[in-house]
């Protein structure tokens, strides 16, 4: 994607829009760990169109949701890091896979590693500014901010997987349509 045109903005938009009810209604918090539909559209931007547009799904959907949860602070823009890294590392492999000839939900070891794998820096990302914001408010503690690492690092990985399974399908079938992506 090279250029953006009415299309891809539109795309871009609806994705978003879909990010925010996935994130925030269809979403189970339990402690500092929230398990979310909302890396669905992500993931879908990242396999039909690449980084660009996967970032900006991320980063419109996330910063949307973030208005409606915790309204603006200090931190806001940082919380829209870590789901943007997911968008960036999967298109960025997506795109190496089709300039190979391949393409990444093709291949089910790769999809599924890219996918786990970018699960794991999203989650270092939410971790870092976890840790960040909890500085700057006041409420740092190491308990807190790393002690359930590894538990949101598995909930994350379980995350991705099944975000990973329910996007397959619908990768497939958007491109079969081929109007989403003309």
């Amino acid at each position: 994607m090279s250029r953006f045109n009415t299309k891809s903005i539109c795309r871009i938009a609806i994705l978003a829009a879909l990010y925010v009810p996935l994130a925030v209604f269809v979403a189970i918090q339990i402690g500092n760990v929230r398990i979310s539909f909302g890396s669905l559209p992500v993931v879908v931007s990242a396999l039909l169109c690449g980084p660009v547009e996967a970032i900006l799904v991320a980063g419109i959907g996330e910063f949307f949701k973030q208005l409606l949860t915790y309204g603006v602070t200090a931190t806001t823009v940082l919380y829209l890091i870590p789901p943007a890294l997911r968008g960036a590392v999967i298109g960025v492999v997506a795109i190496r896979m089709w300039k190979s000839g391949h393409r990444l939900e093709d291949r089910r070891v790769p999809y599924y590693a890219t996918c786990i794998c970018a699960a794991l820096v999203t989650t270092v990302g939410n971790t870092l500014v976890n840790w960040l914001d909890s500085v700057l408010y006041g409420y740092y503690s190491f308990a807190y901010v790393f002690g359930d690492f590894v538990y949101r690092a598995g909930v994350g990985v379980l995350n991705a997987a099944a975000m990973a399974t329910i996007a397959l399908p619908l990768v497939l079938m958007l491109r079969r349509q081929k109007s989403l992506l003309s």
